[in-house]
C-alpha cells in the first residue's frame, strides 16, 4: 500500500513543486515568500491533489517515494527494474487517463441534457414559423413541453406585436 503523507507534514518549500526551469522556480519562490497557501493556488500539485484533480493514491507512486536508508542492490535486481520501468510508466499513464476519464464521465451526460433542453426551448430560431404548421415532427409532445419563464418586459413586447 502506498504511503500517504499529509500535506501538512511536508516541508513548506517542497509543497511548491516546480519544473526545473528558471521562470517556474522564481514563480514558486516568489509565491513562497509572499506566504501564499499552495492549497489555494490552482496550478500547484497541492491544490490538484486536494481537489481530486490528480491521483493521490496509487501503487506506482511507491517507486518514487523518498527512502531514508540506502539499500544494497543486486545486479540482476537492478537489471529487472530497469527493464520494468517502461511498463510501470505505461501503467501509470493508463491509470492517470482512467482517472481523468472518470472525472469527465458525468459532464458528458450533463452537457447532452443541457444541449437538448436548449434545442427544445429555442427550436423556433432554427426553423421558420410556417414549418411548424406543415410538419408536426417539429413540435414537442404535450407531456414533455418545458415551461420557460418570461419576465415582464418580454411579456409586454409579445403582447404588443
Amino acid at each position: 500500500m502506498p504511503s500517504t503523507t499529509p500535506l501538512t507534514a511536508i516541508p513548506k518549500q517542497r509543497i511548491w513543486l516546480c519544473i526545473v526551469d528558471a521562470v517556474a522556480v522564481s514563480k514558486c519562490h516568489k509565491n513562497f515568500k509572499m506566504k501564499r497557501n499552495p492549497r489555494k493556488v490552482k496550478w500547484t500539485k497541492a491544490y490538484r491533489r486536494l481537489h481530486g484533480k490528480d491521483m493521490t493514491q496509487d501503487a506506482t507512486f511507491e517507486f518514487e517515494r523518498k527512502r531514508n536508508r540506502p539499500e544494497r542492490y543486486n545486479r540482476t535486481t537492478v537489471e529487472n527494474v530497469l527493464k520494468a520501468i517502461p511498463k510501470i510508466l505505461k501503467v501509470k499513464a493508463d491509470r492517470a487517463a482512467d482517472h481523468i476519464g472518470g472525472r469527465l464521465k458525468g459532464s458528458k451526460q450533463k452537457k447532452r441534457k443541457e444541449d437538448k433542453r436548449e434545442l427544445e426551448q429555442s427550436l423556433h430560431m432554427v426553423k421558420a414559423p410556417g414549418a411548424f404548421n406543415e410538419d408536426p415532427s417539429f413540435t414537442l409532445p404535450v407531456d414533455t413541453k418545458l415551461k420557460v419563464k418570461v419576465n415582464q418586459k418580454q411579456a409586454v413586447a409579445m403582447e404588443t406585436e
